[in-house]
This record gives structure tokens, sequence and C-alpha cells, in this order.
């Protein structure tokens, strides 16, 4: 069982930078898949990055070269760096784990959801 808590989240202007963590629960994290997905209003979730136990990484063709995954195993973390922010870019950001160790990008892949932190950017 993974117990899964997101923070970060914020209001920030068009241009601008946040990092959002992730804290998981259990011994196993280094062994599992991360990934953050978003969901904005009327829209259906969808895959942002993803970073294996190996820390190889997965990005969305939206946030590639602005956003940033990574994982600290000894703190049970993982970490969504997100720069040059856009409006587009706002939405509910919510961390998953998968215990399998392959990269998924569907959402219905992950068996451990966190209850998600709002990104808010401004024009």
């Amino acid at each position: 069982q993974v117990h899964l808590v997101e923070s970060g989240g914020g209001l920030v202007q068009a241009g601008g930078s946040l990092r959002l963590s992730c804290a998981a629960s259990g011994r196993t994290f280094s062994s599992y898949t991360m990934g953050w997905f978003r969901q904005a209003p009327g829209k259906q979730r969808e895959f942002v990055a993803a970073i294996s136990w190996s820390a190889g990484t997965y990005y969305a063709d939206s946030v590639k070269g602005r956003f940033t995954i990574s994982r600290d195993n000894a703190k049970n973390t993982v970490y969504l760096q997100m720069n040059s922010l856009k409006p587009e870019d706002t939405a509910v950001y919510y961390c998953a784990a998968d215990s399998t160790g392959r990269i998924y990008l569907h959402a219905g892949n992950y068996g451990y959801w966190g209850q998600g932190t709002q990104v808010t950017v401004s024009a």
C-alpha cells in the first residue's frame, strides 16, 4: 500500500515557476514508477510526466522542455519542477504510483493516487 500526498501548488503569473512535491509512504518507493497527471475543469485527466525506478523519464509533448520530473528515494519524494508556466497549465495536479516498474501514459495503469494540488497560472 502506498499513500501519496502532493504539495506545492498555488497561483503564479504566466512565465513563472512552481515546484510540486509528492511524498510517498511505504518502504518500496524506490521500485515504483511515479507519474504526474493533471485535470482541468471539464477535461479528462491527462498525463504530464513519469519517472521509473531507474530514473528514466517521459514527458507529454505539451510540457517537454519546461517541466522536469525527479525523485529522491532517500526522502520517498517525487518532484515536478514547472518553468515557463502558461495559463493552459492551470489544473489540479495529481501524483500517481505504479508498482510494475514500467512507465505508463494512461491514468488507468496507476494504482495509487494523491488527493491533488491546484495550480493556477494567470495571464
